[in-house]
Protein backbone atom coordinates (compact mmCIF):
# COMPACT_ATOMS: atom_id res chain seq x y z
CA UNK A 1 0.00 0.00 0.00
CA UNK A 2 1.46 3.43 -0.96
CA UNK A 3 2.93 5.50 1.87
CA UNK A 4 0.66 8.46 1.12
CA UNK A 5 -2.39 6.21 1.40
CA UNK A 6 -1.17 4.87 4.74
CA UNK A 7 -0.65 8.38 6.06
CA UNK A 8 -4.13 9.40 4.89
CA UNK A 9 -5.69 6.44 6.70
CA UNK A 10 -3.80 7.18 9.91
CA UNK A 11 -4.80 10.84 9.75
CA UNK A 12 -8.44 9.81 9.32
CA UNK A 13 -8.25 7.37 12.23
CA UNK A 14 -6.67 9.99 14.45
CA UNK A 15 -9.38 12.50 13.54
CA UNK A 16 -12.13 10.00 14.32
CA UNK A 17 -10.55 9.15 17.65
CA UNK A 18 -10.28 12.82 18.62
CA UNK A 19 -13.90 13.43 17.61
CA UNK A 20 -15.08 10.49 19.70
CA UNK A 21 -13.17 11.56 22.81
CA UNK A 22 -14.33 15.16 22.51
CA UNK A 23 -17.93 14.08 21.95
CA UNK A 24 -17.91 11.74 24.94
CA UNK A 25 -16.48 14.37 27.29
CA UNK A 26 -19.01 16.96 26.12
CA UNK A 27 -21.93 14.56 26.61
CA UNK A 28 -20.78 13.61 30.10
CA UNK A 29 -20.50 17.24 31.15
CA UNK A 30 -23.87 18.13 29.63
CA UNK A 31 -25.99 15.10 30.52
CA UNK A 32 -24.10 13.22 33.21
CA UNK A 33 -22.10 10.02 33.12
CA UNK A 34 -25.02 7.61 33.52
CA UNK A 35 -26.88 8.95 30.50
CA UNK A 36 -24.04 8.53 28.00
CA UNK A 37 -24.29 5.58 25.60
CA UNK A 38 -22.33 4.37 22.61
CA UNK A 39 -25.22 5.44 20.35
CA UNK A 40 -25.19 8.99 21.65
CA UNK A 41 -21.42 9.23 21.38
CA UNK A 42 -21.51 7.98 17.80
CA UNK A 43 -24.20 10.48 16.89
CA UNK A 44 -22.37 13.38 18.53
CA UNK A 45 -19.11 12.40 16.82
CA UNK A 46 -20.82 12.12 13.43
CA UNK A 47 -20.04 8.46 12.85
CA UNK A 48 -21.99 5.21 12.84
CA UNK A 49 -22.15 2.84 15.80
CA UNK A 50 -20.41 0.12 13.81
CA UNK A 51 -17.51 2.46 13.16
CA UNK A 52 -17.36 3.47 16.81
CA UNK A 53 -17.10 -0.15 17.93
CA UNK A 54 -14.09 -0.58 15.65
CA UNK A 55 -12.28 1.95 17.82
CA UNK A 56 -13.66 1.33 21.33
CA UNK A 57 -15.36 -1.60 23.00
CA UNK A 58 -17.58 0.43 25.36
CA UNK A 59 -18.14 3.78 27.06
CA UNK A 60 -15.62 3.02 29.82
CA UNK A 61 -12.89 2.46 27.23
CA UNK A 62 -13.69 5.81 25.65
CA UNK A 63 -13.61 7.67 28.95
CA UNK A 64 -10.35 5.99 29.94
CA UNK A 65 -8.80 7.09 26.65
CA UNK A 66 -10.13 10.62 27.13
CA UNK A 67 -8.64 10.85 30.61
CA UNK A 68 -5.30 9.47 29.46
CA UNK A 69 -5.20 12.22 26.84
CA UNK A 70 -6.04 14.82 29.52
CA UNK A 71 -3.28 13.58 31.80
CA UNK A 72 -0.73 13.79 28.98
CA UNK A 73 -1.84 17.33 28.11
CA UNK A 74 -1.61 18.39 31.75
CA UNK A 75 1.94 17.10 32.05
CA UNK A 76 2.87 19.08 28.95
CA UNK A 77 1.28 22.21 30.43
CA UNK A 78 3.29 21.82 33.63
CA UNK A 79 6.51 21.40 31.67
CA UNK A 80 5.66 24.55 29.71
CA UNK A 81 4.93 26.43 32.93
CA UNK A 82 8.44 25.63 34.12
CA UNK A 83 9.96 26.89 30.88
CA UNK A 84 7.96 30.12 31.08
CA UNK A 85 9.75 31.34 34.22
CA UNK A 86 13.32 32.12 35.24
CA UNK A 87 15.00 30.77 38.37
CA UNK A 88 13.93 27.85 40.57
CA UNK A 89 11.56 29.82 42.80
CA UNK A 90 9.59 31.37 39.95
CA UNK A 91 9.65 28.11 38.01
CA UNK A 92 8.27 26.11 40.92
CA UNK A 93 5.66 28.78 41.67
CA UNK A 94 4.50 28.66 38.04
CA UNK A 95 4.30 24.87 38.07
CA UNK A 96 2.44 24.71 41.39
CA UNK A 97 -0.01 27.40 40.31
CA UNK A 98 -0.72 25.56 37.06
CA UNK A 99 -1.25 22.30 38.96
CA UNK A 100 -3.54 23.96 41.50
CA UNK A 101 -5.61 25.56 38.75
CA UNK A 102 -6.03 22.14 37.14
CA UNK A 103 -7.26 20.72 40.43
CA UNK A 104 -9.61 23.68 40.90
CA UNK A 105 -10.99 23.40 37.35
CA UNK A 106 -12.05 19.79 37.76
CA UNK A 107 -13.98 20.38 41.02
CA UNK A 108 -17.44 18.89 40.82
CA UNK A 109 -16.87 17.63 37.28
CA UNK A 110 -18.74 14.56 36.10
CA UNK A 111 -15.48 12.80 35.35
CA UNK A 112 -13.93 13.65 38.72
CA UNK A 113 -14.43 10.17 40.13
CA UNK A 114 -12.28 8.73 37.36
CA UNK A 115 -9.25 10.95 37.94
CA UNK A 116 -7.26 8.46 40.00
CA UNK A 117 -8.02 5.28 38.10
CA UNK A 118 -5.98 3.37 35.57
CA UNK A 119 -2.28 2.57 35.13
CA UNK A 120 -1.72 5.75 33.11
CA UNK A 121 -2.56 7.79 36.22
CA UNK A 122 -0.01 5.90 38.32
CA UNK A 123 2.63 6.50 35.66
CA UNK A 124 1.71 10.19 35.41
CA UNK A 125 1.86 10.67 39.19
CA UNK A 126 5.31 9.09 39.28
CA UNK A 127 6.45 11.31 36.42
CA UNK A 128 5.04 14.41 38.12
CA UNK A 129 6.66 13.55 41.45
CA UNK A 130 10.02 13.07 39.71
CA UNK A 131 9.51 16.35 37.84
CA UNK A 132 8.93 18.30 41.04
CA UNK A 133 11.67 16.45 42.91
CA UNK A 134 14.21 17.47 40.27
CA UNK A 135 13.13 21.10 40.48
CA UNK A 136 13.19 21.10 44.29
CA UNK A 137 16.55 19.36 44.49
CA UNK A 138 18.17 21.87 42.15
CA UNK A 139 16.67 24.78 44.06
CA UNK A 140 17.73 23.38 47.45
CA UNK A 141 21.30 22.96 46.24
CA UNK A 142 21.29 26.63 45.27
CA UNK A 143 19.76 27.73 48.57
CA UNK A 144 16.35 28.62 47.14
CA UNK A 145 14.44 25.88 49.00
CA UNK A 146 14.80 24.16 52.36
CA UNK A 147 17.26 21.29 52.47
CA UNK A 148 16.32 19.77 55.83
CA UNK A 149 13.63 17.65 54.14
CA UNK A 150 14.27 15.29 51.22
CA UNK A 151 13.18 16.72 47.84
CA UNK A 152 11.01 13.64 47.25
CA UNK A 153 9.09 14.36 50.45
CA UNK A 154 8.69 18.02 49.57
CA UNK A 155 7.34 17.05 46.15
CA UNK A 156 4.76 14.78 47.78
CA UNK A 157 3.86 17.57 50.20
CA UNK A 158 3.23 19.97 47.31
CA UNK A 159 1.03 17.55 45.39
CA UNK A 160 -1.07 16.59 48.40
CA UNK A 161 -1.43 20.19 49.56
CA UNK A 162 -2.54 21.50 46.19
CA UNK A 163 -5.13 18.78 45.66
CA UNK A 164 -7.13 20.82 48.18
CA UNK A 165 -7.66 23.38 45.41
CA UNK A 166 -10.45 21.18 44.07
CA UNK A 167 -12.58 22.19 47.05
CA UNK A 168 -11.81 25.91 47.14
CA UNK A 169 -14.43 28.54 46.26
CA UNK A 170 -12.40 30.85 44.01
CA UNK A 171 -9.22 31.40 42.02
CA UNK A 172 -8.08 33.89 44.67
CA UNK A 173 -8.29 31.11 47.25
CA UNK A 174 -6.28 28.87 44.93
CA UNK A 175 -3.55 31.50 44.70
CA UNK A 176 -3.45 31.81 48.48
CA UNK A 177 -3.03 28.05 48.76
CA UNK A 178 -0.12 28.17 46.32
CA UNK A 179 1.47 31.00 48.33
CA UNK A 180 1.15 29.05 51.58
CA UNK A 181 2.66 25.98 49.94
CA UNK A 182 5.58 28.00 48.60
CA UNK A 183 6.14 29.48 52.07
CA UNK A 184 6.51 25.97 53.46
CA UNK A 185 9.38 25.37 51.02
CA UNK A 186 11.48 28.34 52.05
CA UNK A 187 14.96 27.69 53.45
CA UNK A 188 15.10 27.22 57.20
CA UNK A 189 16.87 30.06 59.01
CA UNK A 190 20.03 29.28 60.92
CA UNK A 191 19.07 27.26 63.99
CA UNK A 192 18.79 29.36 67.12
CA UNK A 193 19.63 32.62 65.38
CA UNK A 194 16.83 34.36 67.19
CA UNK A 195 16.81 32.31 70.38
CA UNK A 196 20.52 32.77 70.98
CA UNK A 197 20.55 36.50 70.49
CA UNK A 198 21.32 38.40 73.70
CA UNK A 199 18.54 40.65 74.99
CA UNK A 200 19.43 44.29 75.27
CA UNK A 201 19.97 45.72 78.75
CA UNK A 202 17.38 48.22 79.68
CA UNK A 203 15.51 49.64 82.57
Amino acid sequence: MPKLWNETIETHRSAVRVAVLDAAAALVEEHGLASVTMSRIAQAAGIGRATLYKYFSDVDAILDAWHERQVHEHLQQLAQARLSADGPVRQLAAVLEAYAVMAYSRRGGALGARLHQGPHVTHAQRHLNDFLTDLLRGGAEGGAFRDDVAPEELAAFCLHALEAASGLPSRDAVQRLVNVTMTGLQPVAAAGATENSEPENGS
